[in-house]
């Protein structure tokens, strides 16, 4: 590690060294990357500043005709830092390409960013985001990854985010950044970040109302209201989603409200207040091992199973093709002559979420120069979610304080922004598990561990983007951060014979201590440089950690609660090369390489059916790739947006232990692949919108969006099988003059027009052994196709889907 950094040091300050010697003539600036466009100029905000933050002065060039230096348009420095940082791999999504279609999740839009994955979790909007396959081992939520809702943190202190909350309706665009970037955005950045930004009032202008339809019980009833007047600009979002679902007992219903409003106080001071509330209920489905969902892959019938052992045709069949949990019988130790095989269905598996959060931010400016801003966050997460064979009970309310100071002035006589700030996030809570019972609507039997857990992190940063000449400009950024963790588990067993005098009585108690502190520090380097007036290049280098949270020391290898507190801090280590290219209004090209080497990573996977995913550090990997992008606008009308993505990630050094029979072996996994990093991701769309004439607004598209085979285990045995969909969309939007009706548009849409049956989630399972001859043998793919129980979640066949929205 120590060779490797001093390696990056001599290549960055070798590239320093070459690029600050360059004076060439431009004559304009690159835009940011943005799916959907050139962007608009900058948005005014009240008073007539741009949305989200006060005045900022920019240095104007010697000749007018020249561009500022890379990160220096007025357009940039009208922004924070972290909206558009200079050097970093970034896209903007924007949401007006998205308009004219139904929304279900956040997936819809994210999956025109290169470098961006996904894979279904625990509800209808519940997506694990993965950035260059970050989260693609966790089977609910996103980690890996910092969330941000128009700058508020929406990631809680223990590195856990949810999109259940986010409705794609509400948005205005979302910004993806990618690679490590603890530097700016602390703890948990060791994949990257992505901040959704909502409409302002401006822009929704009024009022609309909406409505989306389709198969399965698709209904989608939304509304937005906006308006910006005087000093104040107000935006609400509200939406009241329901449907079945594909699988059998995926039933779901959610609500939403998500509110923005801007009060510029005074000439040198905005504030921002931020609310979002959701509630869901959904029904959840148990997963499928691999020949389960070749078999039943929307788990029909499923109702119910026979409880005759798997050596009777009839329960071998049963259990063939549906998922299950082993649960108690009297809700004591699913265990012995008290344990049932229960499915979702007749046990009413479900989640019963939900989420609060409250926001408050203030920007002043001292002078034209130096902007202060300070927010505060109030997050709390209520969850009731008997989903397997235990019922996770928690409420987590959780605080985040950040404050720092923005100015523009120089630095040995060179342009330069300076940014430095202080943070501090904390949780403290109690969370019960209790065993489920086989039968009712998710009822639960007797507490198995009830866990008190503070989480805090507490962090300074800083940063200089400094100008070296007119086409090249540095970055360098640090963070440094403590993070601390007290907990105490307690687990309980029961006494579960019947006839025993002690029944249902505590049979064993024990108690799990852990107290841990983490130091991490997080640097980043970078250097873009406009070779051309159409064509941008930055190379970047950073690190980003993730440190454990407190649930993923108390779940040991066998998927129950128990100690499991040696996990370490994962470190990422990353370069990136790569380039813009737009040579006319009509293109825009990028291309990206990145290298990263992780250190301890964090890998979770699930032991079985019902079970709780564990969680272990792999001490050496590495990850590497390509992320392009293409969009292009060659007719007037004509539209063609287009991303792939190449991931090639390895162990390089990771030794797993299995036993068997009380005998225990280790595995060299050094040279494996990763589990469930699909190496190919590519999403298409083909369109045309009529810009003239009696059909204006008349539009279609075609769309393609394809994942390759991944391995779903360490020992790279069992497969995932690629998929291919192809989405059609008809819509018409047109601008009225009809008073009170601003606007109508009508949308249809068919999705996997052909009906391929492919997997929407994996979760990784363990590698089974037996004991052959003394010697510890693993599995092959039949035992694990049959026996990994636990992962599998299928995509949804064909469906049609429609929507009306009127603005007023």
């Amino acid at each position: 590690m120590i060779r490797r950094s001093r390696l990056l040091g001599g290549a960055s300050f070798a590239v320093i060294s070459l690029l600050a010697s360059s004076a060439a003539e431009a004559q304009q600036a690159l835009p940011t990357i943005s799916v959907g466009g050139v962007r608009s100029p900058v948005r005014p905000g009240p008073v007539g500043r741009p949305v989200g933050g006060p005045a900022r002065v920019t240095t104007a060039a010697p000749n007018p005709a020249q561009p500022a230096p890379p990160g220096f348009s007025p357009r940039k420095l009208a922004l924070p830092v972290y909206r558009d940082p200079t050097g970093q791999t970034f896209t903007t999504i924007q949401g007006k390409d998205f308009e004219n279609m139904p929304l279900l999740s956040v997936r819809e839009m994210l999956q025109y960013s290169p470098g961006v994955s996904f894979k279904q979790g625990n509800g209808p909007r519940d997506i694990v985001i993965s950035i260059r396959g970050s989260s693609a081992r966790n089977g609910f939520g996103v980690r890996n990854i910092v969330l941000l809702e128009d700058g508020f943190s929406v990631t809680q202190p223990d590195g856990l985010s949810r999109t259940d909350l986010t409705d794609p309706h509400a948005y205005a665009g979302v910004d993806v950044y990618r690679g490590p970037s603890s530097a700016l955005f602390g703890n948990f950045a060791n994949g990257g970040a992505i901040n959704f930004r909502t409409r302002t009032g401006a822009e929704i202008d009024g009022v609309q109302v909406g409505s989306e339809f389709g198969s399965f019980g698709y209904l989608n009833n939304f509304t937005a209201i906006g308006k910006h007047t005087g000093n104040v600009d107000i935006a609400i979002f509200a939406s009241d989603v329901r449907g079945d679902g594909w699988t059998l007992h995926n039933r779901y219903d959610t609500q939403t409200i998500n509110a923005t409003a801007r009060w510029q106080v005074t000439p040198n001071d905005l504030l921002t207040f931020k609310f979002i509330h959701n509630q869901l209920y959904s029904d959840l489905s148990s997963r499928l091992s691999l020949n389960q969902y070749y078999l039943n892959p929307y788990q029909g019938g499923c109702y119910a199973l026979t409880q005759l052992g798997a050596t009777n045709p009839l329960g071998y069949l049963n259990r063939s093709l549906c998922a299950s949990a082993n649960v108690s019988l009297v809700g004591l130790n699913p265990s012995g002559a008290s344990s049932y095989q229960t499915t979702a269905f007749l046990a009413g598996f479900n989640r019963n979420d939900r989420r609060d959060v409250l926001g408050l931010r203030w920007e002043h400016s001292f002078d034209n120069n130096t902007v202060w801003r300070t927010q505060a966050i109030y997050d709390d997460k209520n969850i009731i979610q008997p989903t397997g064979s235990t019922a996770s009970l928690q409420d987590e309310p959780a605080v985040n304080a950040s404050t720092d100071i923005t100015q523009f002035g120089s630095l040995a006589g060179f342009e330069a922004r300076h940014f430095a700030g202080l943070y501090f996030n904390r949780t403290r809570y109690t969370s019960y598990t209790n065993n489920t019972l086989p039968f009712g609507t998710g009822a639960t039997g007797a507490l198995q561990a009830k866990q008190n857990a503070m989480m805090q992190n507490l962090g300074a940063r800083g940063r200089e983007e400094v100008a070296l000449s007119r086409d090249v400009t540095l970055v360098l950024g640090l963070a440094s951060e403590m993070t601390k963790i007290a907990a105490v588990q307690d687990q309980f067993t029961y006494v579960n014979a019947l006839a025993n005098p002690r029944f249902a009585q505590i049979a064993t108690f024990q108690s799990v201590t852990a107290n841990k502190t983490y130091w991490n520090f997080g640097p980043e380097a970078s250097i873009t440089w406009r070779i051309v007036p159409e064509l941008l290049t930055h190379f970047r280098a950073s690190s980003g950690y993730g440190t454990p949270n407190p649930g993923q020391l108390f779940v040991n290898q066998q998927g129950r609660p128990g100690a499991n507190t040696d996990l370490k801090t994962q470190r990422n280590t990353g370069i990136d090369i790569g380039f813009d290219w737009k040579p006319n209004e009509t293109l825009l090209f990028s291309l990206t390489g990145f290298h990263e080497w992780y250190q301890n990573e964090q890998i979770a996977q699930s032991p079985g059916a019902g079970l709780l995913n564990y969680t272990f550090n792999a001490p050496g990997s590495a990850h590497r790739g390509i992320e392009t992008l293409a969009d292009w606008r060659p007719i007037d009308g004509w539209k063609v947006l287009a991303n792939y993505s190449y991931n090639n990630q390895i162990f390089t050094d990771f030794n797993e232990q299995l036993a068997a029979g009380g005998v225990t072996t280790y595995f060299n996994r050094a040279g494996y692949k990763i589990p469930n990093v699909p190496a190919h991701n590519a999403t298409a769309r083909l369109g045309y919108d009529q810009p003239f004439g009696d059909y204006k607004g008349l539009g279609a598209f075609v769309e393609y969006v394809y994942q390759s085979s991944y391995y779903l285990d360490n020992a790279n045995i069992l497969t995932i099988p690629s998929y291919g969909l192809v989405n059609a969309n008809i819509h018409f939007d047109r601008d009225l003059r009809f008073w009170p009706v601003k606007n109508f548009s009508v949308y249809f849409e068919v999705r996997n027009i052909f009906d391929r049956t492919w997997v929407a989630s994996a979760n990784n399972i363990t590698n089974s052994v037996a004991l052959v001859n003394g010697v510890v043998v693993q599995n092959g793919y039949a035992q694990l196709a049959q026996s990994g129980t636990g992962s599998i979640y299928a995509g949804n066949p064909r469906l049609f889907q429609g929507g009306v929205k009127f603005k007023f």
